[in-house]
């Protein structure tokens, strides 16, 4: 696939880098990444102008991308530090996970969808983002063969909060999650403060696809 990114795609960037920081996101890096990355890549061609809108957007799968905002949002949140070991559930279109690896990151990140699982993977790699590692599986259950994490981020609606998940985290690490009941999720940051402890804070509340448990292989 051709892949061209040009001046007038620049702009557009530009323009959504400044309406993300009226909106609150202050972190720089983030706003780089935002500058740097083209989204219009990860959507399909004929839908290239949304990709510069502050909107979800439909993708395969029955999932989204990410609102832009949304997106830095959980990742300030994150407070990811170079070289942070972060899982991602949810690999979806692939956006977010390359915004963590512009941040220095090394990113694991689980799709439990198989058709978009494979498609995403041949993308990010087309497009430079090979180190990037992803998983076909549960998100629910996360990957214990590479625990503990310094991060953890779900980018799917969820009504509990797995308790796999927190235990492949490590002690003083973040998990950012969509959770509560109903469409929309309240954005709540888990800082574990030791195995039994954790610090539970409420960031506004966002609408999310539904983060599902087991694996869908068509």
């Amino acid at each position: 696939m051709n892949y061209t990114d040009s001046y007038r795609h620049k702009g557009l960037r530009k323009k959504l880098v400044e309406l993300v920081k009226s909106k609150g996101i202050n972190d720089d890096r983030i706003l780089q990444a935002i500058l740097k990355i083209p989204r219009h890549y990860f959507l399909d061609a004929a839908f290239a102008d949304w990709a510069y809108r502050d909107v979800a957007f439909p993708i395969d799968a029955d999932q989204t991308i990410s609102q832009p905002y949304t997106v830095a949002f959980q990742t300030e949140l994150l407070d990811v530090k170079p070289k942070d070991k972060i899982l991602e559930i949810g690999t979806g279109s692939g956006y977010q996970a390359t915004v963590l690896i512009e941040l220095g990151a090394k990113v694991y990140t689980i799709e439990r969808q198989k058709k978009l699982f494979e498609k995403t993977s041949k993308f990010l790699a087309e497009i430079g983002y090979n180190s990037i590692r992803t998983f076909f599986g549960d998100g629910y259950l996360g990957l214990p063969r590479y625990a503990p994490f310094d991060k953890i981020i779900i980018t799917a609606g969820a009504n509990n909060i797995p308790k796999e998940l927190l235990k492949q985290l490590k002690i003083g690490g973040i998990m950012v999650i969509p959770y509560g009941n109903g469409d929309v999720k309240d954005m709540i940051k888990l800082i574990k403060i030791d195995a039994k402890n954790i610090r539970r804070e409420k960031h506004g509340k966002f609408r999310f696809v539904p983060f599902k448990t087991g694996v869908e292989n068509k």
